[in-house]
């Protein structure tokens, strides 16, 4: 009765923004769901729709002072810990929002996209700011280019829910990874709020970890209570 109570209080929380708190997913069976290629028209158009603002508006966005309320990102920084001397992998770096807070804080950061204009405007913020713990690296949409066991972290910050055939790219992502490493996941509630994507691309967090877990993720730790609008999974 205690297990099926925790799973019931688990789904419960996902719905709600108001008695959050942290779950290891590890000992919640989660439940069936659609395969991830039903809904891949639904993230193709997340992406075409991300696109219709030009990379100077997207970053302009990115970087704003709005952002920097609800990302909330010297929490985020704290939640993950002690990053001196780690390899972490930004993927969906854009702006480098993340990846120069990360390099700041003694990580050497691969930050990693898909788009030259991003790729090229983080590299020029490099250069301006001597960071030498900082390499850009263009990734294709369908893998992470990752050689084997070669960081200690991923950072994907609102960007799984653009991410296709997601099966395959998180196993090689889980190769690329070192043993004791791991995968943090930062996207928006599938819920109604004033931020992120529209509702019907998001994804809710038992979807998430279903997939993780075919990826051959087996260890799971979710935070709803640290961020105003947005989950935390981290995922060994």
């Amino acid at each position: 009765m205690k297990n099926i109570a925790l799973i019931l209080t688990f789904f419960l929380c996902i719905g709600c923004k108001n008695n959050h708190r942290d779950i290891n997913t590890s000992q919640v069976k989660t439940s069936g769901h659609e395969d991830h290629n039903d809904t891949r028209s639904e993230h193709s158009s997340a992406n075409e729709q991300m696109h219709q603002s030009s990379v100077e508006k997207l970053i302009e966005r990115f970087e704003s002072p709005e952002r920097d309320a609800y990302q909330q990102p010297e929490k985020v920084l704290e939640f993950l810990g002690d990053l001196q001397g780690q390899t972490i992998m930004d993927i969906g770096a854009g702006s480098g929002y993340f990846s120069v807070k990360l390099a700041e804080k003694g990580a050497k950061v691969i930050a990693a996209d898909v788009d030259d204009e991003f790729q090229e405007f983080l590299q020029r913020r490099i250069e301006k700011n001597n960071l030498d713990n900082i390499e850009t690296r263009k990734i294709p949409y369908d893998s992470p280019n990752l050689k084997k066991e070669e960081v200690d972290m991923v950072l994907i910050v609102n960007t799984y829910h653009h991410i296709e055939n997601r099966l395959e790219y998180f196993t090689k992502v889980k190769k690329g990874t070192k043993p004791e490493g791991q995968l943090v996941i930062i996207d928006f509630f599938k819920s109604e709020i004033p931020v992120g994507p529209p509702l019907g691309h998001r994804l809710p967090i038992d979807v998430v970890v279903n997939e993780l877990k075919k990826a051959d993720y087996n260890s799971f730790e979710v935070n709803v209570d640290l961020l105003p609008y947005q989950y935390i999974i981290k995922a060994k």
